[in-house]
């Protein structure tokens, strides 16, 4: 009895350090009062919550849903599936689509990069629809699409229903699934950006009555007025009110503030604001070296050469309270070599990063070339030049 006593004490002492220890490194985000139904602030690079409020609460997002939408449009594109210069072909739904729209018409063809531009810039539903059906076949199809990767992202809270964000039952996702996607968005496609801070820009239509210039105008005020802002998207419904997904870049420090339900534009915007300048003024992001940073060699065992290059696979960002981002350290921990044949990106070892002899972050080291086993003529080589210098 009293050896398990001991060991539950030991065990709890070890559970209380370890618990410290984290809240120490990634302290619980602070509520703040926040005039809207649900908010979220967080750190992009390293995924950190800076400020929550109801986050997890499931409720209708309106056309930030575009958010998901466009995640699978520049993953296709990415993916090879389909290109800007393709051109789509414009179906009856999709032109009928109600609320924000550049007004497509049944048979009407316009290109994936118009039409991309369209729903980032101008939330245009037709045009987001249109493109659901050229990447899926059907909207429905894409629906199914966006809430697999809702789900391999971790998004809990959510159901699609469709992919422009009209209100229809059943259609919700919460504040911290919103920053989830817009993050997974603006750290594997950056180029959302090019269309995201456009203020004002224009598409051809060509229609039976000839070409016609038809303007596209930001729904995001922010990008104009807020220091750093980068995008991402707004939305409203009578049901789900004012909504944003409001990201912003300063000092290499990215954020991500999502309002949902505020009452009126302008309290959607101005709470944004609030939650970047909160993490603004109090943290900072420490980068460890880039990726890509050769950082020595290691031998290579039977192959055609015998060292490679090891270099940083992942740059790794942290997230530190202001006044106390001190300067990295690190040290390498290489294996003792790898055996050909060895294909670009096999691990080699680690680089471990230290704040005040604290690790708080460590990447990958990779071989950055394919290396072929030795062939006969390589060995004897090898024989030949080692007699000759013994």
């Amino acid at each position: 009895m009293e050896l398990r006593r001991y060991i539950c004490a030991a065990l709890a002492v070890v559970m209380l350090g370890t618990v410290q220890a984290w809240s120490n490194e990634t302290p619980k985000a602070p509520s703040m009062g926040v005039n809207a139904k649900s908010a979220i602030v967080m750190e992009a690079s390293t995924g950190k919550i800076l400020l929550e409020q109801n986050a997890h609460e499931k409720l209708p997002p309106a056309s930030v849903t575009k958010v998901m939408t466009m995640l699978l449009i520049y993953e296709a594109i990415g993916d090879g599936k389909i290109n800007l210069e393709d051109m789509v072909t414009v179906s009856a739904h999709a032109a009928g689509m109600g609320g924000s729209q550049i007004f497509l018409e049944p048979m009407q063809q316009k290109s994936v990069q118009d039409l991309l531009k369209s729903v980032i810039i101008a939330s245009a539903n037709d045009a987001s629809v249109a493109l659901a059906e050229f990447i899926a076949g059907s909207e429905q199809g894409f629906v199914v699409m966006m809430n697999n990767k809702a789900k391999a992202l971790g998004m809990n809270d959510t159901n699609f229903v469709n992919s422009s964000g009209l209100d229809v039952d059943g259609h919700v996702t919460s504040a911290y699934d919103i920053a989830l996607m817009s993050r997974e968005l603006i750290n594997k496609y950056p180029e959302v950006f090019e269309y995201s801070t456009i203020w004002m820009d224009s598409i051809v239509h060509k229609t039976a009555r000839g070409e016609e210039e038809f303007g596209l105008n930001n729904t995001n005020r922010l990008i104009r007025s807020y220091s750093g802002a980068t995008g991402l998207k707004t939305g409203s419904t009578s049901k789900a009110l004012y909504c944003i997904s409001a990201t912003a870049t300063r000092d290499d420090m990215s954020q991500i503030a999502v309002v949902m339900g505020a009452p009126d534009p302008g309290t959607r915007f101005d709470e944004a604001k609030k939650m970047l300048d909160y993490g603004f003024a109090n943290y900072a992001v420490s980068l460890g070296e880039p990726e890509g940073t050769v950082k020595g060699t290691i031998r290579i065992l039977k192959g055609e050469v015998e060292e490679a290059d090891v270099a940083i696979d992942k740059q790794i960002s942290i997230l530190v309270a202001k006044g106390k981002n001190r300067p990295l350290e690190h040290k390498i921990e290489m294996l003792d070599g790898l055996s050909a044949p060895a294909a670009t990106g096999a691990k080699a070892g680690e680089i471990i990063y230290f704040q005040e002899g604290k690790e708080v972050g460590r990447s990958d080291l990779i071989i950055t070339q394919d290396i072929a086993k030795a062939g006969l003529y390589d060995i004897l080589g090898r024989v030949v030049r080692d007699w000759f210098s013994a």
